[in-house]
């Protein structure tokens, strides 16, 4: 039962919020006058002292104790005696790992939201770099239409940037401050919680002591953030490894972001990439292992709960090495516009083909039957699309105009793409700033919502 009941090795991390939401908790009973000034001042100095004591440390090996929490208030007795028992009065350590938990979630959040910024301005700026050089455009892994190595590169940007919007959100549904909620009924002690709020920097207060102590909601969704940005991470990633294949040979990555064969010299593994793409069923398998663990909870704080942080501390941490990397791998690539040159097929033009026969007045159904026929009998003579004549065209269907083969071009295929979201120069260059302003305002600080507003303010709203 022991081992079982132990959790000091998961939440040890969290003693320098333990040590900041009790200094602050003391600040709060000093102002309900629980604590004289003298003792609030002595606990003070005690805990800054068992803060030097906790930071010296290598870890928790060693410690005898259950928890962070008790680790805490057993070192504080030690500095100040029986006074330091006076810490815990109106508090139970169900609002105390709660405060603990937001407390370093808003810090992990913040540094995530900054490392998921820096990877799509590293997207950003190596598609600006790439320019409006035309490369294939894939549907089912096949090739489909012209695209340009900036487009493809901006579509893998624009799904971090709703990560972001994301994590955005679950940093203002943490900045809630459970504390003052006791074990399950409140604090029976005149704790202002509003001046609680501010002292540790929380936008707002828990309106319910039940749900104060047994929300994780917001643990949740920052493992469903963190899920989502893995599989994002993950077909940036699957691209890197197709695209740097000799097959394709469209990116080369940076020497530092691949290894060598221990048996075959010539060898270059995109192994950034494929750690990255393997991360991904970590983080997808934290969301599921809390999801789980919350499902069948009943009323108020239950013990499960003690399983709420290790998958997120690890989907934290899984972000922090995975993040950079591939955004170094990101910077460090080398687009070969020889190679994506040489990968356009004239079959990628089937569709411009058949918008020749639209402009010239066909239903595009027609037009595309049309244009399948084209396709069959090209393939039937071993013959590329661009390469049948003009009568073969008209023997299909006599609206073909002899500028047909004029559509065999894959700039003036993109460039014709001029609607906002396509491949156009204008309609890029539209993008590129769409995308500036998406990621100004997805890393900016979170609004208020609902839950930082006071609590009269609220109640006055609910009367309403």
């Amino acid at each position: 039962m022991e081992a079982l009941n132990r959790s000091l090795r998961a939440d040890w991390r969290l003693w320098p919020h333990d040590v900041r939401g009790s200094r602050a908790w003391m600040r709060g009973l000093e102002r309900a006058g629980i604590l004289t000034r003298d003792e609030a001042g002595r606990i003070d100095r005690g805990l800054a002292a068992v803060a030097r004591r906790l930071e010296a440390l290598p870890g928790p090996g060693g410690l005898p104790d259950e928890d962070i929490h008790t680790v805490v208030e057993r070192m504080l007795t030690e500095e100040i005696g029986d006074l330091g028992g006076k810490l815990h009065t109106g508090r139970s350590r169900n609002d105390q790992v709660a405060t603990d938990f937001r407390l370093w979630g808003k810090e992990a959040i913040a540094a995530l939201r900054g490392l998921v910024a820096a990877l799509v301005e590293a997207l950003a700026a190596k598609a600006r770099a790439a320019g409006a050089d035309p490369m294939p455009g894939y549907t089912h892994l096949q090739q489909a239409q012209p695209v340009t190595a900036s487009h493809w590169l901006l579509s893998r940007a624009w799904p971090l940037v709703r990560d972001l919007e994301h994590f955005r959100a679950v940093l203002r549904e943490c900045d809630v401050l459970p504390l003052g909620s006791g074990a399950v009924a409140g604090c029976p002690f005149e704790v202002d919680r509003e001046a609680l709020a501010s002292d540790l920097g929380f936008a707002g207060v828990s309106e319910n002591s039940i749900d104060g102590v047994s929300d994780r909601d917001w643990a949740a969704r920052l493992l469903f953030g963190a899920a989502m940005t893995g599989v994002h991470l993950s077909q940036l990633a699957e691209d890197l490894v197709l695209f740097s294949s000799s097959e394709f040979g469209f990116v080369r990555l940076g020497d530092g972001y691949t290894t060598g064969s221990s048996l075959m010299p010539q060898k270059r593994n995109p192994d950034v990439a494929e750690l990255v793409r393997g991360k991904s069923g970590r983080l997808v398998g934290n969301l599921t292992r809390m999801l789980t663990v919350l499902k069948g909870l009943p009323t108020g704080y239950n013990r499960d709960l003690q399983e709420d942080k290790e998958a997120v501390f690890d989907s934290a941490d899984t972000l922090g090495v995975v993040l950079p990397a591939i955004a170094g791998a990101v910077e460090s690539m080398a687009l070969d516009r020889v190679r994506i040159a040489g990968a356009l097929r004239p079959a990628l033009f089937a569709t411009d083909v058949a918008d020749h026969l639209v402009r010239r007045g066909l239903p595009f159904r027609d037009a595309h039957r049309a244009v399948g026929a084209l396709v069959r009998a090209a393939e039937a003579t071993g013959r590329d699309l661009d390469r049948l004549t003009l009568d073969e065209m008209r023997a299909v269907h006599p609206a073909f105009a002899d500028d047909v083969f004029a559509v065999f071009d894959a700039a003036a295929s993109t460039e014709s793409r001029a609607v906002r979201g396509g491949t156009s120069a204008a309609a890029l260059e539209a993008q590129f700033e769409a995308l500036a302003e998406a990621l100004e305002e997805a890393a900016a600080p979170p609004g208020p919502g609902l839950e930082g507003r006071t609590g009269h303010k609220r109640r006055m709203s609910a009367r309403r």
